[in-house]
Order: C-alpha cells, then structure tokens, then sequence
C-alpha cells in the first residue's frame, strides 16, 4: 500500500543526511523507521500486559524481599 509521509524541511534535510551517510534511499530509511518502532512499542505493549498480570500475582512475596 502506496502511502505519502510529509516532513517539514528540518526532518527532510535530517533524513536524505542519514541516507546519504549510510548509502541508502530516504525511503528506505523511512521504512526502518517505521519497522523498528513498530518492534520496540510491540514489545514494550507486551511487557506492560505481561507486568499488569502477573505482578499482581507476586505482590506479597515481593513486599516481604523489600522488607
């Protein structure tokens, strides 16, 4: 799916610097981007949903080693 991502001129100038420094297109950068941040607020989503069921579980074991 075709998509168009405006940037204002300061983004612009920051990503065609970076795709030249690393001899990649600027799309090609953008996408990396995208893909990364996709995996790292995934994970994060996960961990919180993990945490939010569990702890509750180990709450009074964990008070006592904080004791």
């Amino acid at each position: 799916m075709a998509m168009t991502l405006r940037l204002d001129d300061h983004e612009t100038d920051a990503l065609r610097r970076r795709a030249e420094l690393e001899g990649r297109s600027m799309q090609e950068v953008a996408r990396q981007a995208v893909r990364d941040y996709i995996e790292r607020t995934s994970k994060r989503e996960l961990l919180d949903r993990v945490l939010d069921t569990e702890l509750p579980r180990y709450a009074e074991a964990l008070e006592r080693l904080g004791q």
